[in-house]
């Protein structure tokens, strides 16, 4: 392999041990759109706040590859005895194989924490030999879950071109799908709804009204205005709506207060209020081409407030700004009919047992096919015109 004599994979339990200088550059170089999720600073906040140890069942262990003395590429990867905060899921396999007689965890994952947002994983940069960058930490991997006996390791929500790059070296694909919603240079909310079926643009509509019909105001609060008050309410929210779908959310209110002072710029809270009292709100991590829906909750129920301050509010801003798309987190078919479209998601998988590799293979093999037909029918379905059109024919 070109350049591997003069390679050296690191394995370091901290991000505080990795300069933040130096992985900044390899996971948001220049010439790409900024991921905040891959940032330094976004993944020392889940250390500094202990949501992400050893007690969490998230044991650091970044891969730092260093060639002549120079990080050239990073990989944040985890000791893992458990499956939750993945939502790429395994509890499938993991059953199947401790029947067998098998350990399944511990396990080695690359991810960002409970977080199920696309994006880069083996952080190489650009340039000649990233793909012998990104095969370098790969097998760094390889000789870490080794190490640590570890049954698989895993790497979730990676972009379409490393799924496709790494597959070639063994590594099992696995394709999901998520909701996003495309910005089709709209100039205004009303040019995204113009696009729409008549009977979707009208619904659209009425859910907006509806939503802020008791008197609420919307708030987008952002960089220097985001306040120590404003995240004391959103963490109501956030733990009111962890504590039904989770049963124990996975972030501590220290993380918000480490997150907006790392990185106050790149957080948007969408809140509603009731004269000066916070009801309600959303938070997004604002990207270089794409805004990403985060976390919501409320302590009032108004209908449709969940779509005008996850959606409606998210494509207005997008619009504003000028991004790409806006990605709202994992599920939710109800998306469709609020304009984000079906898009899919990749993940790769390394087992170590010869037989259970082949068993999950065989498995996944099935599992795409099922994913790529949903896909398609879910598109179908959608509220533009062009498809509402086509449905008519």
């Amino acid at each position: 392999m070109p350049g591997a004599a003069q390679a050296i994979v690191k394995v370091l339990p901290r991000m505080a041990d990795v300069p933040a200088a130096a992985w900044d550059r390899v996971a948001n170089p220049d010439g790409r759109p900024f991921d905040p999720f891959a940032a330094h600073a976004f993944l020392q906040a889940l250390e500094d706040a202990g949501t992400v140890s050893q007690r969490t069942g998230w044991v650091p262990q970044h891969l730092v590859l260093e060639q002549a003395g120079a990080v050239t590429g990073v990989m944040p990867f985890y000791l893992k005895s458990h499956s939750r905060g993945e939502y790429v899921f395994d509890y499938g396999w993991a059953e199947a194989y401790d029947r067998a007689g098998g350990d399944y965890y511990p396990k080695l994952q690359s991810a960002i924490p409970f977080t199920p947002v696309p994006g880069r994983r083996l952080l190489v940069g650009a340039g000649a030999g990233a793909e012998t960058r990104e095969q370098l930490l790969t097998a760094g991997a390889v000789e870490l879950a080794n190490r640590h006996g570890a049954s698989s390791f895993h790497i979730t929500f990676l972009t379409e071109g490393e799924w496709t790059r790494l597959a070639e070296h063994g590594l099992l694909q696995r394709t999901g799908q998520q909701f996003h919603w495309q910005n089709q240079g709209y100039a205004t909310f009303d040019d995204f709804l113009a696009g729409l079926a008549s009977r979707k643009r009208k619904t659209i509509r009425k859910e907006r009204e509806q939503a802020l019909a008791a008197g609420l105001t919307v708030d987008l609060i952002t960089g220097a205005d985001l306040t120590e008050a404003h995240w004391d309410a959103f963490f109501k929210f956030y733990m009111d709506t962890g504590s039904r779908k989770w049963g124990s959310p996975y972030l501590n209110r220290k993380f918000f207060s480490l997150l907006s002072a790392a990185m106050a710029d790149r957080c948007l809270l969408i809140m509603a209020r009731r004269g000066s009292r916070y009801v309600a709100g959303a938070l997004n991590l604002i990207g270089g081409d794409c805004l990403y829906g985060r976390y919501w909750g409320s302590v009032e129920h108004h209908p449709y407030l969940h779509f005008e301050l996850c959606y409606y509010q998210a494509i207005e801003y997008a619009i504003l700004h000028q991004l790409p798309r806006v990605e709202a987190g994992a599920q939710g078919e109800h998306k469709l009919a609020r304009g984000y479209m079906p898009a899919p998601t990749y993940s790769l998988h390394w087992i170590r047992d010869a037989g259970f590799r082949k068993a999950v293979a065989r498995y996944l093999t099935e599992e795409r096919t099922h994913v790529c037909r949903e896909r398609q029918m879910l598109a179908e379905y959608g509220p533009y015109k062009q498809i509402a059109a086509a449905d008519e024919a």
